[in-house]
């Protein structure tokens, strides 16, 4: 498990510092990147609904949640487009999908399933194009290294060193002693961001580390919440190491909102 961890997630960071780096169509490609994940990410969560009887209604939460998670890359071509809205429709559509494919049976835990998973990966998902595109690719970079350092420190203290239990009944795995080292590796990973990009000062680097690494951790255990519902261990096994799309997503999901309202706080 720890060999295909550090295999794999080396891989997926440089893959993804590279495509927010070096993208030529600054920001197209990456933003394109977020919306191909949604998509088997949405197919775990209708796995995970599934289990529950619930059906997410795919045809109707796959477009949706694109057109959202895209959103902050279109909106600098057409920029009196409330692509909020869609949402509103997507509403609509999901019911007219409910009563045209399954009649009545089901109607209040498949339109709930389909826009649950709409705002979890659309809505929450169009958070993080949100960062590169208002604040540039080092800040971003800094929202997803500081979290999934969180995740690495947290894994590797726990093992080492775990026996308070952190969340027995969501995560048994997860201890005090792991949440200590995820904070202590994010509050350096977020100072070195901070002193070689000059995106904020030292001191409140640390801040960001310490408050970051805690809601990342809380992102995870929303998504072991989803998981423990529908007595699954994984959402998936597509990604070695990790499990699925949203094992590896979920703390990111949860974290950009509240990314995008810290370097809003700080200014441009």
């Amino acid at each position: 498990m720890l060999k295909y961890r550090l295999i794999f997630g080396t891989l997926m960071t440089l893959v993804f510092a590279g495509v927010v780096l070096f993208d030529p169509w600054a920001p197209g490609l990456f933003v394109g990147l977020v919306a191909i994940l949604m998509v088997p990410g949405l197919m775990e969560m209708s796995k995970l609904a599934a289990a529950k009887g619930a059906k997410i209604l795919l045809p109707i939460s796959i477009p949706v949640t694109i057109i959202l998670v895209t959103s902050p890359y279109w909106q600098s071509f057409f920029p009196d487009v409330n692509y909020e809205v869609l949402l509103a429709f997507g509403v609509m559509a999901c019911f007219l999908y409910q009563r045209i494919r399954y009649g009545i049976p089901g109607v209040l835990a498949n339109c709930g399933a389909a826009c649950f998973s709409i705002l979890y990966l659309g809505w929450l998902g169009a958070f993080i194009p949100s960062v590169r595109i208002l604040f540039g690719p080092w800040h971003l970079l800094m929202l997803i290294f500081v979290v999934k350092s969180s995740d690495i420190g947290a894994y590797i203290a726990g093992r080492l060193f775990g026996k308070h239990k952190f969340s027995p009944v969501i995560s048994p795995k997860k201890t005090w002693e792991g949440m200590a080292g995820g904070v202590i590796l994010a509050a350096v990973v977020a100072v070195a961001f901070a002193v070689f990009c000059d995106i904020m000062s030292w001191r409140l680097a640390i801040v960001f580390g310490v408050v970051f690494a805690f809601i990342g951790q809380l992102g995870d255990l929303a998504e072991s919440m989803l998981k423990r519902d529908a007595e699954t261990k994984d959402s998936s096994n597509s990604v070695p190491g990790f499990g699925g799309i949203l094992d590896v997503v979920d703390s990111i999901l949860i974290t950009a909102p509240f990314g995008y309202l810290f370097f809003s706080l700080l200014g441009r």
